[in-house]
């Protein structure tokens, strides 16, 4: 039996988890995932980590004039979350009734962002909710 495109996109852990790695070395995190920590070098022993993304707001922007894949959601927040693990992220800042502003606390979600034609993949994008 032939399996779908789309059953196996969904099991790329990336698409669904915020993956990145950690240094064992020197406990350095990193999203996205490097092949080499920038601090050990050559000594670095890269594991991949799971991120509970949780953190929050680095800078935020409001979009007025989207791409079209983004024409409906018109105006919306992009910002950079500062991870409590330490990277950095770009996403979404949905609105929920909290004023989304530099230092505001976040949480992960993942949200539907389009799908590719008729029967085609589900693209999933990072956002962050205010708590």
């Amino acid at each position: 039996m032939e399996r779908s495109s789309s059953s196996l996109w969904r099991k790329i852990r990336s698409r669904y988890d915020l993956v990145g790695n950690e240094c064992k070395n020197c406990g350095s995190n990193y999203f996205p995932p490097r092949v080499v920590c920038r601090k050990c070098g050559r000594k670095s022993k890269m594991v991949e980590k799971k991120f509970a993304g949780d953190g929050e707001i680095y800078s935020i922007t409001r979009i007025r004039v989207p791409p079209d894949t983004f024409k409906d959601e018109a105006p919306y927040f992009i910002g950079v979350i500062k991870l409590k693990e330490g990277p950095m992220v770009e996403g979404h800042v949905l609105e929920n009734g909290i004023e989304p502003k530099i230092g505001t606390k976040v949480r992960l979600r993942f949200r539907k962002m389009y799908v590719e034609g008729d029967e085609g993949l589900i693209y999933y994008q990072y956002k962050f909710e205010p708590v």
